[in-house]
């Protein structure tokens, strides 16, 4: 679509008249500074030439208008709209932190009557919420006895899910330093200015390593407006076969679930339990309810710059004006 960028500079467009007729017109001085005998013939021939073509000077004003006129339409800045196109926008910044602990390993999740370990489930319902967060900048915390960055912030979606699916128990170690964890998010988080800033932290223990104390670190965490999920991960009831029989055992005896809720509330953010894969599943899905994509589509359209056509133009008329053969045409 052709259009105009300024279309007010057509307003000047009258100047040209209004300059012709109330500016003072330059006084021709009529003594002969040379004589010539026969400037007679001269002024003959010349009116005799001039009366069978275009009179100079409305030559003159036709080109000086052309030329005033190619100006104003260069500043108008003249452009091709091309087709609208989709433009991405910025969304939130999400760091997933995944505790690698070996009681991660406890197979105590039920997925279609069957029992899975706690990392497998996280690794298969975490991969279908990074892939409904489009738009948003997606990282990979892994944590056991230490924290590890496995991915920083980024928007490719499937590398993130592909990292998460490469880990492996025991790869940070044994035990759980939930405040590293947190500590590691902000620092990541922190980077960047963006408004909206959340952490999801999956765990299924309580922190027992690491040099930072969960609280405090939940606090730096509220004082950078960074929103914490905290999600308690592992069935509360288990039969475990022995010598002596069957018994029902508390496979998650070892949660801190005060810790979590009280990292999440410090943080305006949520404490959720998720005992089966199901839950599980439900509570991302809330999570994803509690911070939505962000649906506005924006376009944009790509424009060609045109003004460049009639600015030569005009270039091109004044180049004949200051020729020295057609300034003498036009000369009076």
């Amino acid at each position: 679509m052709f259009t105009f960028a300024w279309p007010f500079a057509f307003l000047l467009f009258p100047l040209f008249w209004i300059t012709q007729r109330y500016l003072p017109k330059p006084q021709k001085h009529n003594e002969a500074m040379l004589r010539v005998p026969f400037l007679s013939r001269i002024q003959t021939l010349n009116q005799n030439t001039t009366s069978a073509g275009i009179h100079p000077h409305y030559l003159k004003e036709f080109v000086s208008l052309c030329i005033w006129s190619l100006l104003i339409l260069a500043c108008a800045n003249p452009q091709w709209l091309g087709k609208p196109l989709p433009i991405k926008q910025d969304g939130r910044n999400i760091m997933l932190a995944v505790d690698l602990s070996q009681s991660m390993e406890i197979p105590d999740l039920q997925r279609n009557n069957n029992m899975i370990n706690r990392l497998q489930t996280v690794k298969e319902v975490a991969a279908g919420f990074i892939e409904k967060r489009y738009g948003d900048k997606l990282g990979l915390i892994l944590f056991g006895s230490n924290a590890y960055l496995q991915t920083p912030l980024t928007f490719d979606r499937k590398t993130v899910s592909n990292m998460l699916n490469d880990a492996t128990i025991g790869l940070a170690g044994q035990r759980t330093a939930i405040g590293d964890a947190i500590g590691l998010a902000i620092k990541k988080l922190s980077t960047e200015n963006i408004k909206s800033r959340i952490l999801i932290l999956l765990t299924d223990g309580a922190n027992n390593s690491g040099s930072i104390d969960p609280l405090k670190a939940a606090e730096l965490a509220k004082d950078n407006k960074i929103k914490i999920y905290t999600v308690g991960i592992g069935a509360s009831q288990m039969i475990v076969k022995g010598m002596f029989g069957s018994q029902v055992i508390n496979p998650s005896a070892d949660l801190d679930e005060v810790l979590l809720k009280n990292i999440s509330n410090m943080t305006q953010g949520q404490y959720f339990r998720a005992q089966d894969e199901k839950t599980l599943a439900t509570i991302l899905e809330s999570i994803n309810q509690l911070e939505p994509v962000s649906t506005e589509n924006k376009t944009a359209r790509p424009s060609i710059p045109l003004f460049y056509w009639p600015l030569a133009a005009a270039l091109l008329f004044i180049s004949l004006l200051i020729f020295p053969n057609f300034k003498r045409m036009l000369r009076e």
